[in-house]
């Protein structure tokens, strides 16, 4: 491998890693916001269904 190729080669393996944590980093967001989501909504519904005082 000439010295070009190995330098390319060296690039294509630093675009493929910050993709791949690029990635990863996306992902953990999805499933915070699915978290996040799921909680809030979870906290309104439980306070739909609550009898009233009042009646």
């Amino acid at each position: 491998m000439t010295e070009q190729e190995e330098r390319l080669a060296r690039e294509r393996a630093e675009i493929a890693a910050r993709v791949a944590s690029f990635k990863k980093t996306q992902q953990k967001f999805e499933r915070e916001r699915e978290e996040y989501y799921a909680t809030t909504l979870g906290k309104a519904w439980s306070g739909f269904n609550r009898p009233s005082f009042w009646t």
